[in-house]
């Protein structure tokens, strides 16, 4: 019970109260991603330091309160943290959205409380829908930075 009661309250007012939303001006990197089944559309937007850091990230766009809500809490979560370090959050939200693994296992604060979403199989791709965007974006500067 005391999971769902997290799940509610976080999914809520992060949905209500997004961090980090709006453009990015001087971004060096950033990715969309769209749910064709539901129409949620999310961009990031990216601007990474010298030392591989993500400096700053914001995300845009229009999705229901789960996309929303995953989507700010992305952003709180991956500032400061070194790509690699991003990419490894990426496969743990992945992990609990699909129930590879328990949320005391990989995240802790606001983001174990995306576990509440695996009891809604089709909201699943909604929660993730920013996490795809964010890996593609990481992805895309490997390339670039070769």
């Amino acid at each position: 019970m005391e999971l769902d009661e997290l799940y509610r309250e976080a999914i809520l007012d992060h949905a209500r109260h997004p961090r980090n939303f709006g453009d990015l001006q001087g971004c060096d990197r950033s990715a969309a991603a769209k749910n064709v089944s539901c129409g949620d559309a999310v961009r990031l937007s990216l601007r990474i330091s010298p030392e591989k850091r993500i400096e700053e990230i914001r995300f845009s766009g229009s999705g229901c309160a789960i996309s929303t809500a995953s989507a700010s809490l992305l952003t709180l979560a991956v500032r400061g943290k070194r790509i690699e370090e991003a990419l490894q959050l990426v496969a743990s939200v992945r992990r609990l959205l699909t129930g590879a693994s328990e949320p005391q296992d990989q995240l802790s604060g606001d983001l174990a409380a995306l576990a509440g979403v695996r009891r809604f199989p089709q909201r699943v791709s909604c929660a993730m829908l920013s996490w795809h965007a964010l890996e593609d974006a990481l992805r895309a500067g490997e390339t670039n930075s070769a």
